[in-house]
C-alpha cells in the first residue's frame, strides 16, 4: 500500500495461531496491525489505539464477541468484521444485529477475509488518503484517477487501471490471477480468469510494454511491476 500513514487493524481472537496468521497477511499488505486475546483488551485498545477496522472473534474466553461488539457501537463507529465458526443464517443475522458490519464464517480465505476489510475501509473512508505512485516514467494519481507517462496522460478503463494501481502498489512483488480476481473482481467471481489476460494484454499496449518490461509475466503465477 502507499499509505504515508499506515491503515491499522485490531486483531481479536484466543488462538494465536490466528492472530500470527492474520498478523502476517495484513502486515504483507502494507497494514499496520494491533492483537488482543480477549475481549477486555480489545476493548482497551479500540479506546486507546483507536484502529480503523476491527476483525473479532465471536467466541472468546471472557466477554463474548457479541458483548464486545455492543460496547465497542457505544463509543464508536469504527468497522467490525466479526469471525466465528458459528455460520448458520441466524448467527450472521445476530452478528450484524448487535453492530457488525461484516460478518465471516469460520474456515475462511485470507483473501476473501482481505477482499471484505478492504471494502468496510472503502465504505467508512477509513483509508488514508493515498499519494502519487510511480514507476520508471509512470505517475499515476489514485484520488484523481489518471495516469501520466513522462508528462503525458495515458487514457484507461477503470478496471485497466485498478490492475495498474495494485500492481504499482506492490512493486516488486508478484500478484497471481487469482489474488487479482479476488481484488478487483470479487471473491464470488465465478468467470474466464483469462478475463485478466485481456486486461493486462490492453494495459501493456497502452503503456508501449510490447517487450513485457514494465509488467512481467511469472509464468505459471502472474504478474509483476518491477523487481
Amino acid at each position: 500500500m502507499s499509505n504515508e500513514t499506515k491503515t491499522k487493524i485490531l486483531v481479536v481472537d484466543d488462538e494465536t495461531s490466528i492472530i500470527d496468521y492474520l498478523r502476517l497477511g495484513f502486515k504483507y499488505e502494507g497494514f499496520d496491525v494491533a492483537s488482543a486475546l480477549n475481549g477486555q483488551d480489545a476493548l482497551e485498545l479500540v479506546r486507546s489505539d483507536s484502529p480503523d477496522l476491527v476483525v473479532l472473534d465471536r467466541m472468546l474466553p471472557d466477554l463474548d464477541g457479541l458483548t464486545v461488539c455492543q460496547r465497542i457501537r457505544t463509543f464508536t463507529d469504527v468497522p467490525i468484521l466479526m469471525l466465528s465458526a458459528r455460520g448458520e443464517v441466524e448467527d450472521r443475522v445476530e452478528g450484524l444485529q448487535k453492530g457488525a458490519d461484516d460478518y465471516l464464517p469460520k474456515p475462511f480465505e485470507f483473501e476473501e477475509l482481505l477482499a471484505r476489510v478492504q471494502a468496510l475501509l472503502r465504505r467508512s473512508g477509513r483509508i488514508s488518503d493515498s499519494k502519487l505512485l510511480t514507476y520508471g516514467p509512470l505517475e499515476l494519481d489514485p484520488r484523481a484517477r489518471r495516469l501520466r507517462s513522462d508528462g503525458d496522460t495515458v487514457e484507461l478503463t477503470a478496471r485497466e487501471f485498478e490492475i495498474l494501481e495494485l500492481l504499482m502498489s506492490h512493486q516488486g512483488q508478484v500478484m497471481t490471477r487469482e489474488q487479482l480476481i479476488t481484488r478487483l473482481w470479487g471473491f464470488d467471481f465465478e468467470g474466464n480468469t483469462s478475463v485478466v489476460e485481456v486486461h493486462i494484454s490492453a494495459l501493456r499496449s497502452k503503456l508501449g510494454d510490447e517487450n513485457k518490461e514494465i509488467i512481467r509475466t511469472v509464468r505459471g503465477v502472474g504478474y509483476v511491476l518491477g523487481g
